[in-house]
């Protein structure tokens, strides 16, 4: 292993936690005077350090072509040191470091001070809580929480990240307040479980009290909840949506599925009756609230006549934004060790194709009731001759947008502007500023 550090690429691949993580190591690294970039196509790099998914099969594959792409690029001498860090790491350590040896260190998920010692450079403790941001630059991710206490039985998380551990609301404070000195207007909250926040340090429920304070500070325009948890949820977080204005009226909750028999043998400890209890209960402590959710077909023992209560779930509920997954049989849950992965991949993708096709018609509805309104959208980038925005019922890439075509207006990215929705498609919006 050359120990010439000069120029490092980190790569991401996964959800929006593993890029948290990312961006602190970004901070890290740049500190101690390294030049760094992240997902960049570049060439000239003499280190890269790949940050890697290991949730579901695809994701895993995805994660272990990339570090066989670099591995290959060390062969033919075109980079001198590769790292793997992450959730795929965190899992399969032993088993990557005798398939690709060429890795010059494999780390898990919570070894960032290894890292940097690897580096041979400081950990800088002046730096917690800050990182170098790759999103742009007036939104950005805000990681409450690592680990998960769930048992879900599909779930290989609690595996990789370990126990639910709360950060305390002043550490999560201090943070929001060095994003808005950096220009974040938007903070997006996630966790595993955001749900759970607070339980583990404080002995109560403290999601709403953190809600309430980050709102306080001033320069904090959205606050965007993500990763809730439908089984003993934070009910007076609604409380709180509804009296502060820039906690945004959207709500990111995983229901997974809705029949007895399937939420009984996912282990969510939540029945269909008290499911549909609970979005009656959000919507009607929050009329407009924009819901997403994330459903999983294909799960050992669901029947079709579990799959016809999910898609008449899907119906009568109308979800604004929703996602699909097929189950993946995850070495060491407790699906993989008590039940028999029964259902073929053609049949689960079968029923997400079923599922999307549902919610891509009540998308369309949604979308087309929207014309002739007005919201205040917040523009994110230029695109062709299109200024792209969202409205606060909208997340970043996984959600609709707002297309505004560019007019003779002086339009800043990043900024908040009022618009007029003109027409729609099934899942983006058309607009015109007003002026």
């Amino acid at each position: 292993m050359s120990k010439k550090f000069k120029k490092i690429n980190v790569i991401t691949l996964g959800c929006s936690k593993n890029l948290v993580d990312s961006e602190v190591l970004l901070k890290q690294l740049k500190a101690n005077n390294l030049i760094v970039e992240h997902n960049s196509n570049n060439t000239g790099f003499d280190t890269v350090i790949i940050n890697t998914c290991g949730f579901i099969d695809d994701a895993k594959q995805e994660s272990i072509d990339l570090i066989l792409d670099y591995a290959n690029a060390k062969k033919q001498g075109l980079i001198n040191n590769l790292f793997v860090m992450g959730c795929l790491s965190e899992r399969y350590k032993d088993e990557l470091k005798n398939e690709i040896p060429e890795v010059d260190e494999y780390f898990g998920s919570n070894n960032l001070k290894d890292i940097i010692n690897t580096f041979e450079i400081d950990y800088k403790k002046e730096l917690i809580g800050e990182r170098l941001l790759t999103t742009p630059k007036h939104y950005a991710y805000l990681k409450i929480s690592e680990g998960c206490d769930r048992t879900c039985s599909y779930c290989a998380i609690p595996l990789m990240r370990g126990k639910y551990k709360s950060k305390t609301i002043e550490t999560v404070i201090a943070e929001a307040e060095f994003l808005v000195k950096q220009g974040v207007k938007e903070l997006i909250l996630i966790a595993q479980d955001l749900s759970y926040y607070g339980l583990d340090i404080y002995k109560e429920h403290k999601l709403a009290e953190l809600i309430t304070k980050l709102s306080d500070i001033k320069g904090v325009e959205w606050i965007r909840i993500h990763y809730t948890y439908p089984t003993n949820f934070p009910y007076d977080i609604l409380n709180v949506m509804s009296e502060k204005d820039n906690v945004c009226n959207y709500l990111d909750i995983a229901f997974q599925h809705i029949s007895d028999n399937m939420l009984n043998l996912m282990r969510r400890n939540i029945t269909k009756q008290e499911t549909y209890d609970l979005i009656m209960r959000i919507r009607e402590t929050v009329p407009n609230i924009a819901i997403r959710t994330t459903l999983l077909v294909g799960h050992p023992g669901e029947t079709e006549q579990d799959f016809e209560e999910l898609k008449q779930f899907v119906k009568d509920v109308k979800f604004d934004r929703l996602g699909v997954f097929t189950y993946s049989h995850e070495e060491d849950t407790y699906a993989y060790n008590n039940y028999e992965d029964d259902i073929t991949e053609a049949v689960k993708q079968e029923r997400a194709d079923k599922i999307m096709e549902i919610q891509q018609q009540i998308s369309q509805e949604l979308n087309s009731n929207k014309i002739g309104k007005y919201f205040n959208v917040i523009i994110d980038r230029e695109e062709g001759d299109y200024f792209v925005g969202r409205t606060e019922f909208d997340s970043p890439e996984v959600d609709d947008e707002v297309l505004v075509l560019k007019e003779n207006f002086e339009i800043k990215i990043g900024e908040f502007y009022k618009v007029e929705i003109i027409s729609s498609d099934d899942y983006d919006l058309y607009a015109k500023f007003i002026t």
